[in-house]
């Protein structure tokens, strides 16, 4: 496998047309420090864990998905908006690019999460969720419907407050490595595909976590993991982004 790209805060162009955009909005980063050894079965085919200071890496984010839209139509009302928390995991593609790859990303709109689900093979399940603003505090809470998860919790639940702190968060290369992401990997009918995305950079802020209750990592293959305190957490105001189709070829 090549070395991984080099990090960069700029998004390179998309090789195509976008066919979906979106904005992300209030999005708390929460990540630890995990053995690579523990992330790599989770990865698809063909992708490696991506490594950071020796460790590989596990996040919790939630935030508001807004603004949905395909191709060259407007947003979708209504169900374009809503909650949404993912657990995600960081991988290198056998052509060195960086990626996303979800375990989890919990809606609260059954609708899109079907259509994700069954349309893009991504791991999108229902859940009853909500994001309370106020008091310099943003609190998300979340609570599976369907499909039920493997294991002792069929409908793991999660419970973030954060608040954020004034001042940016500048030159910081492990933010980088966090968040500054231009695609995902996604595993579907025996292939692995990279859909890439951009968007502006990120505008981030430290924040404290206030209070987190988390059954989602362990339901996603880390238990263990949200009973220490995150070793980042970060937040930002959001960004509008774009993703364009994945090529053809497999990983």
């Amino acid at each position: 496998m090549p070395a991984p790209e080099p990090l960069s805060r700029l998004a390179p162009a998309l090789p195509g047309r976008a066919v979906i955009s979106q904005h992300w909005g209030d999005l708390a980063f929460l990540h630890w420090r995990v053995d690579p050894a523990l992330v790599a079965p989770h990865l698809p085919p063909g992708v490696e864990p991506d490594v950071f200071d020796g460790s590989s890496w596990v996040g919790l984010i939630p935030f508001e998905l807004s603004h949905s839209a395909f191709g060259p139509f407007p947003p979708v009302p209504w169900l374009g908006r809503f909650a949404e928390t993912n657990v995600r995991l960081y991988g290198v593609g056998p052509d060195g690019r960086r990626s996303v790859v979800f375990r989890t990303l919990e809606a609260s709109k059954l609708l899109p999460a079907v259509t994700a689900r069954v349309g893009l093979g991504l791991p999108y399940t229902w859940a009853d969720m909500s994001i309370v603003r106020g008091g310099g505090l943003i609190a998300y809470s979340s609570r599976r419907n369907w499909p039920a998860a493997d294991g002792p919790v069929p409908r793991p639940r999660t419970r973030v407050v954060v608040r954020p702190r004034p001042g940016a968060v500048v030159d910081d290369p492990r933010a980088d490595f966090l968040t500054a992401r231009w695609g995902m990997h996604v595993a579907r009918g025996g292939r692995t595909r990279f859909w890439p995305n951009h968007h502006a950079s990120w505008s981030l802020t430290a924040a404290d976590l206030v209070e987190l209750d988390d059954e989602l990592l362990a339901a996603t293959g880390f238990a263990g993991v949200a009973a220490r305190p995150p070793d980042s957490v970060l937040y930002s105001r959001g960004v509008s982004t774009r993703f364009a189709l994945p090529a053809r070829r497999s990983a």
